[in-house]
């Protein structure tokens, strides 16, 4: 039965490099990465999540504008948000994807191995528990957040959906 009132919000909302988003079910949350992660907490009894599109490792104690531009910074503002949201740390779970070596090269630094490398080790240190990962690798990836389940899809060109 239709109420006769449209929203006029998408239901599909795009995480830029560096930004944050929050939200809650039915909407889905997008991203296209590289050697950036994407970081996903999900709180499943309130279908209560958000996604970092995590483009450094560390701040070293730089005001990080946006949020998500480091992983620190990223984690630390998803946790504040969902926490006003009356999710607490202890009941998320986490999923991350993405930290792709996209150049040829096998220098010294791999921005995408140590986004994944400081990304997990605050998650640990965190006590949040990584329910899923879908990283490394030479190929950029785009994911979904679906809030409605927690479920994240991952595509890479040549290869099927991923389901995680």
């Amino acid at each position: 039965m239709s109420t006769g009132i449209r929203s006029h919000e998408p239901l599909a909302e795009h995480v830029g490099m560096g930004q944050v988003a929050i939200a809650r079910s039915p909407k889905t949350l997008t991203a296209v990465l590289g050697s950036c992660v994407g970081l996903a907490l999900y709180h499943p009894r309130l279908k209560l999540g958000g996604l970092a599109h995590v483009v450094l490792p560390l701040s070293n104690g730089s005001s990080a504008q946006p949020p998500g531009k480091y992983a620190d910074t990223a984690l630390e503002f998803l946790l504040r948000q969902l926490g006003s949201q009356g999710a607490q740390a202890r009941e998320l779970i986490a999923k991350v994807a993405g930290g792709a070596c996209m150049f040829a090269s096998a220098g010294p630094l791999q921005i995408g191995e140590e986004n994944v490398r400081v990304t997990l080790r605050l998650l640990q240190a965190a006590g949040i528990p990584i329910s899923t990962q879908d990283l490394g690798g030479t190929k950029g990836r785009r994911i979904t957040f679906d809030l409605s389940n927690g479920q994240m899809i991952i595509q890479s060109v040549n290869q099927a959906p991923l389901v995680i």
